[in-house]
């Protein structure tokens, strides 16, 4: 399937009719073609997001060296050993979940001084998934800023699937608010109006925009 241009100005227009901030779209295009990515480019579609390092350097490589304004998102775990390849693709990484990888970012300061960074929080406390405990973040966000001076910009949680995500984005708002974050990253294609409402700056969504993934 090509990108899904209808999907998008739906979305395009959920927005405008339900925020008062500006929100990205993030077009989430892991383990799609390049020729759907492509497809999403010729309707000006310039923010994609990515989870493997590889996958995102095949397809974007040539990519951001012909559109300047392409921003690219890594939106999947991230291996410490892959963090200086991740640097040479990515702009925004949205999975910060853990000290170690955090450390490891500090090795290239040449390479992270552009680049922003969002903490993954697990919001729902679930045992199967990544990030920082609810009650860890001041913490840890205090951290990353104060002792290793990364360039903190945002929060990015997954809430549980079978559970209603509106308290769970309302209490990622509220530890952003309390650490005077400014960007929150909540809702994919099957929650991101509830993420909207919530007030969300980023949405992540694949499978609205490209179809299901192979």
């Amino acid at each position: 399937m090509s990108f899904n241009y209808k999907s998008y100005t739906e979305i395009v227009n959920f927005i405008d009719k339900n925020n008062t901030i500006p929100v990205k779209i993030v077009a989430v295009s892991k383990n799609h073609p390049l020729s759907s990515v492509e497809n999403a480019l010729s309707f000006g579609v310039r923010i994609f997001g990515e989870n493997r390092v590889q996958e995102a350097i095949n397809k974007f490589k040539p990519l951001k060296e012909k559109f300047i304004d392409l921003e690219l998102h890594l939106t999947g775990p991230l291996q410490s050993n892959k963090v200086k390849l991740a640097l040479s693709i990515f702009d925004v990484f949205q999975t910060l979940d853990r000290e170690k990888l955090a450390r490891e970012f500090l090795k290239f300061p040449d390479l992270i001084h552009k680049k922003q960074f969002f903490i993954q929080v697990n919001i729902g406390t679930e045992s199967n998934k990544s990030g920082i405990l609810p009650e860890e973040a001041t913490d840890f966000i205090n951290y990353c800023r104060n002792d290793l001076k990364l360039n903190i910009s945002g929060l990015m949680c997954i809430p549980p699937q079978q559970e209603d995500p509106k308290p769970y984005f309302l209490l990622l708002k509220r530890l952003a608010q309390q650490n005077s974050i400014a960007c929150l990253s909540m809702g994919m294609s099957a929650d991101y109006k509830i993420g909207i409402l919530c007030g969300t700056t980023h949405i992540r969504v694949g499978t609205c925009l490209f179809g299901e993934r192979k």
